[in-house]
């Protein structure tokens, strides 16, 4: 695998401009010093639970998050800045989108033309995904749930996409159909793509992603070789152990607490709250992230 960086954030921030008691303005903070990168040739998965910033990750790399929504820090793509005149030029060519929601498919347009204007294109990329050439002539409301996120995933493998990033692309999905849609993610890492993958299943990505960034309450708190995850005491820190315990194949061991909210995120790291190591240094501060082990940790005591 070359060591490339494709894509890199760093000290992403993310808030939004709401309105509270009396039309007083206040920003809510999502996402606070969020960062990862993904190289040539690699896919890397991004876990973590419902709310911990990983959809809205993939909505700030492609310019599309709301006009409410402040954000700082640094998107590189290929060593440059992602400005959004740059952004224009590359979204939907060399930076593909698997979206989350089917609703994003044109319910007015057929399929097929949805997916490329190239009809041998389309019939390879049906062919992969196990969808008739057919269904390239139906609309949306007429393919299953299902059928419609094979159409989603399709859209990803008829182009040169140097950049994918796949939002939850295997829900509805057969066990079979998944492991196929990640073994062509594979197939695009392996010819050279950089992949990123937003899933809430940790354990059919651990079979196709090279590493995982674990996310926590809008920000990242460990990137570790897929291969870590094997044993516990791989991993760095508290919360993707944590994480690792509650997994079914591991003794489905909850931790007790939730993730805080994000209009009352707590100072310093932010699981502290919930983990039985915390220490009075822990609730304060910005805990940047650090290599252990060949891995990147966002905590003080992780080695």
């Amino acid at each position: 695998m070359e060591n490339k960086i494709v894509l890199s954030v760093n000290g992403l921030s993310v808030a939004f401009k709401m309105y509270g008691k009396g039309f007083a303005r206040k920003e809510l903070r999502v996402i606070s010093n969020l960062n990862i990168n993904v190289r040539k040739g690699e896919i890397i998965a991004v876990a973590g639970s419902s709310g911990s910033g990983k959809s809205l990750l993939a909505h700030a790399i492609l310019g599309i998050l709301p006009g409410n929504a402040v954000v700082s820090g640094e998107i590189n793509y290929c060593g440059t800045p992602l400005t959004e005149p740059r952004l224009r030029k590359l979204r939907g060519k060399e930076i593909a989108l698997v979206p989350q929601s089917v609703e994003y498919l044109d319910p007015l347009m057929k399929v097929g033309k949805q997916v490329s204007a190239d009809k041998a294109a389309v019939k390879a990329a049906f062919e992969r995904y196990k969808l008739a050439d057919s269904a390239a002539n139906l609309f949306p409301f007429q393919l299953s749930g299902g059928m419609m996120r094979r159409v989603l995933c399709a859209t990803a493998v008829v182009g040169n996409a140097k950049l994918i990033i796949a939002d939850e692309p295997t829900p509805g999905m057969s066990k079979d159909l998944a492991g196929r849609a990640m073994k062509h993610f594979r197939d695009l890492a392996d010819a050279g793509a950089a992949v990123i993958l937003i899933t809430h299943d940790i354990d059919l990505a651990l079979g196709y992603a090279d590493r995982i960034a674990v996310f926590y309450a809008g920000t990242t708190v460990e990137t570790a070789l897929a291969s870590d995850f094997t044993d516990d005491s791989l991993l760095r820190h508290p919360y993707t152990k944590a994480l690792w315990r509650a997994m079914p194949g591991n003794g489905f061991r909850p931790t007790a607490g939730t993730q805080p909210y994000a209009g009352s995120l707590p100072e310093g790291c932010l699981f502290a709250p919930r983990c039985d190591k915390k220490t009075q240094e822990c609730t304060y501060g910005i805990i940047e992230p650090r290599e252990v082990r060949n891995g990147e940790v966002c905590c003080r005591y992780a080695s």
